[in-house]
């Protein structure tokens, strides 16, 4: 499986609806940006990360996959994947610039490719081929229905909906505001509309601070919040860890956790209690895997975040034994051969081979970007 071609690609696909907030975004379009590797043997593979389709830094990310890290693959073994990993991840003049950001989900779409490849050269999905599936079924929970920028009646109808009609059982709403008394309003309509049996879990995407977060748990902990997500700034280990001890309420963290060292800090000073690394934020798939098989040794429940990246999420999901639950947004999942499905509530395993990623011709037509 020799590599041939290295080739960066730019989508900037449209949302459901004509923009969504939380507490620190607001966004009309998801960018899908990657790289599609090519071997000898004829295989293609795709890998990508997520971003907020803002063209110039998407065009940091495909720099990067071209200049610095595409000539390093070409004429390598696509199935060494270890020590490609290690090759890219320890180049001297890149680790120089950074062992996060640009550089790092640069390399988490190279190491996806190499996984999806992998994955077809083997004619077996990613979750078979990493060993095989821990769990039947794997349940969604809906993070779509909850976005900020929803008012209150329509927050309370899509809930219901989404239970009444699509057959989750497991919601997330977004909080935030500079009262968060607004918050606790509406998590409380949430919940006289859906009823006790519902798990509802809550998201500040790092907003607040502390005295905010102690005041707001000590009004929400009778309103039985499954997990408070993000509530403070992302790299605040100890924050994280004195709200955990002050509240009843589970602390969920990770999609803006960069490395596996990142996470041993917050899982070492107990500030966390839902891990939830990002394949796309990690450097990959490769990266995942060492973050997941952490959080499991600690008996920590690993549930990744999907920001829309469940393409590649529900096979690890599916294969990994501490996880049981995935997120689910499905703005972009039309743009694969393969879309994330949702029946009853939970996931639809896949069945195509390699890692969910082989995007559609109509999307890279449609949502193309010049890189």
């Amino acid at each position: 499986m020799k590599i041939t071609s290295v080739e960066p690609f730019i989508l900037h696909a449209p949302i459901n609806v004509p923009s969504i907030s939380d507490s620190t975004h607001t966004i009309t379009h998801w960018g899908i940006v990657g790289v599609k590797i090519g071997t000898d043997d004829g295989l293609f593979g795709y890998g990508y990360t997520g971003t907020h389709a803002h063209l110039e830094s998407d065009r940091l990310v495909t720099s990067c996959i071209a200049k610095s890290y595409g000539p390093m693959l070409m004429g390598e073994d696509a199935r060494d994947g270890d020590r490609l990993w290690l090759k890219l991840a320890r180049f001297p003049a890149v680790q120089w610039v950074g062992r996060a950001g640009v550089t790092h989900i640069a390399l988490a779409a190279i190491d996806i490719a190499l996984w999806d490849l992998r994955g077809k050269a083997a004619g077996l999905p990613l979750w078979k081929l990493l060993g095989g599936a821990t769990t039947e079924l794997l349940e969604a929970y809906n993070t779509d229905i909850g976005w900020l920028s929803i008012p209150k009646d329509r927050l309370v109808d899509g809930s219901k909906r989404a239970i009444e009609h699509d057959g989750f059982r497991r919601l997330k709403i977004k909080v935030g505001h500079a009262d968060p008394m607004i918050d606790i309003d509406r998590f409380e309509a949430v919940r006289k509309a859906v009823g006790p049996s519902v798990t509802i879990a809550i998201d500040a995407n790092g907003k607040w601070d502390l005295p905010t977060c102690q005041r707001f748990c000590a009004r929400a902990e009778p309103l039985d919040v499954f997990w408070f997500e993000e509530p403070m700034w992302y790299d605040d280990v100890g924050s994280h860890a004195a709200l955990a001890r002050s509240t009843s309420i589970p602390v969920a963290l990770g999609e803006q956790l960069y490395t596996a060292d990142a996470f041993n800090t917050f899982i070492g000073a107990g500030a966390v209690q839902y891990v939830q690394p990002d394949v796309t934020r990690v450097a990959g798939i490769t990266e995942y895997i060492q973050v997941a098989h952490n959080a499991h040794s600690h008996r920590l429940p690993v549930v990744a975040h999907v920001g829309d990246m469940g393409q590649v999420h529900v096979h690890l999901s599916y294969w990994h034994p501490a996880t049981s639950m995935l997120e689910y947004i499905p703005w972009i999942k039309d743009c694969f051969v393969e879309p994330i499905k949702v029946e009853d509530g939970h996931y639809v395993r896949p069945q195509m081979p390699g890692a969910g990623c082989t995007l559609t011709d109509q999307a890279v037509a449609a949502f193309g970007q010049s890189c």
